[in-house]
């Protein structure tokens, strides 16, 4: 039994297909079928059950198969400290992001990395929180850009920043006039809100002190939310570094603070505590809070 027969295992259990797995290994699915089985020999367990047309895992290999992604995160972490011992700066980041921040942040982050990191190796994932935080847990990503703070307790995570929130308006409205907004004026029929499952959804709500009904859309991008103001179908909230977007030279959208100073969000950098590479998530952290716009409040200068 060797890692990369355990790999094998573990991308077989997740394809549920022998000759999917084989392709994302880069091996012939013989090749694969052959380990799979000489595994299961060496172990005297079945580790799947083979029909014609699918795969299931036993239950005795689900037992092994979860102390087998175990292994491979170890592995993967003897790895990553070794890279670390060699040059704490250099090596793979794969970094994950929500929607609401990456479009505004990313552009401004990678050419500060590339001037002060030239030796990293960054992969950038934008999904949304709980599929992001899932990914951390399971080891596919390294660390993640969020608003909200961990539910999972094997996450910890490093302050980067406190952001307000603006409201982005139509013009015309009849707030429009106001020099600051109380989110708590908003009405609820006029609120435009992200689809189910992004942070900001619940954020904003919070904020505007309701529940019920309002607009949503079912688009993952908060431009469309944005495009729907300008075009005069109602209010929205913003996070402050979305106030780098285009957006701004929209025309049709006024944007103003918001009065009570509740609205605002915690902008952090999540990673696993396990994860033995924190030198260069201080470093990241550390860039982050140096590049941010001062619409925001960063946690170190």
């Amino acid at each position: 039994m060797n890692i990369r027969d355990l790999e094998y295992a573990v991308t077989v259990a997740d394809f549920g297909h022998f000759g999917r797995a084989a392709e994302a290994c880069h091996v012939s699915q013989p090749a694969l079928s052959g380990q799979i089985k000489k595994l299961e020999q060496e172990l005297g367990v079945d580790l799947f059950e083979r029909t014609k047309r699918s795969v299931r895992v036993t239950d005795a290999g689900e037992d092994i198969l979860r102390l087998a992604r175990q292994l491979l995160e170890q592995a993967d972490a003897i790895r990553e400290t070794a890279d670390a011992l060699k040059d704490p700066y250099a090596g793979r980041l794969r970094l994950g992001i929500i929607p609401t921040i990456g479009p505004y942040l990313t552009p401004l982050l990678l050419p500060s990395l590339t001037h002060h990191l030239p030796r990293l190796e960054l992969t950038l994932v934008e999904s949304m929180t709980h599929v992001l935080e899932q990914r951390l847990v399971d080891g596919d990503i390294d660390a993640a850009i969020l608003a909200t703070p961990p539910e999972e307790s094997r996450l910890t995570a490093i302050a980067l920043y406190d952001e307000p929130f603006w409201i982005a308006l139509p013009h015309g409205h009849r707030l429009e006039a106001e020099e600051s907004i109380d989110a708590a004026d908003i009405q609820l029929d006029e609120l435009l809100l992200l689809a189910d499952g992004h942070c900001l959804r619940d954020q904003v709500l919070s904020f505007c002190h309701r529940g019920g009904s309002a607009t949503n859309t079912q688009d993952t991008s908060l431009a469309t939310i944005l495009a729907l103001v300008g075009a005069g179908a109602g209010v929205t909230l913003v996070p402050a570094i979305s106030l780098q977007g285009s957006w701004m030279t929209d025309a049709g959208i006024a944007v103003r603070r918001e009065k009570s100073g509740l609205a605002q969000r915690t902008v952090t950098l999540v990673f696993r505590a396990s994860y033995p590479r924190r030198e260069i998530l201080e470093k990241l952290a550390d860039i982050i809070c140096a590049i941010v716009p001062d619409t925001v409040n960063p946690s170190r200068r």
